[in-house]
């Protein structure tokens, strides 16, 4: 329901755009996310907005970097990475949330995509 891509290979400094096709109609309500995973560390969040995109919030560890945006009439969430680092490395994960409001913790997200690989080669 929820279907990650754009992830791969990118050289430290260069750019990457992730998408994700939410499939649920009832979905397009619901706030969005973006979190990552590096192996052998815990998943962490790195953006989310709320359902109209009028509220946003990112990690600081991507903030100024890294944009959170939706197409609605697409039902697609992206996130734009900028000045990527190799501590930027990991599978990253859309999800939508419980509810319509911004939420940065995992728990309040319903419905999480399978994820796609992002590799910073230095």
């Amino acid at each position: 329901q929820l279907q990650a891509s754009g992830g791969g290979l990118v050289q430290a400094g260069g750019s990457l755009t992730l998408s994700c096709a939410n499939s649920r109609r009832t979905s397009s309500n619901n706030g969005m996310g973006w979190f990552r995973q590096a192996p052998g560390k815990e998943r962490e969040f790195v953006a989310a907005m709320s359902w109209n995109g009028h509220m946003k919030d990112y990690s600081d560890s991507v903030k100024g970097r890294f944009t959170i945006s939706r197409d609605r009439a697409k039902n697609t969430v992206y996130l734009q990475m900028n000045s990527t680092k190799p501590e930027d490395t990991a599978v990253y994960y859309c999800a939508a949330a419980l509810s319509s409001a911004l939420t940065t913790t995992a728990r309040g997200y319903r419905y999480w995509g399978q994820g796609t690989l992002v590799t910073v080669s230095s």
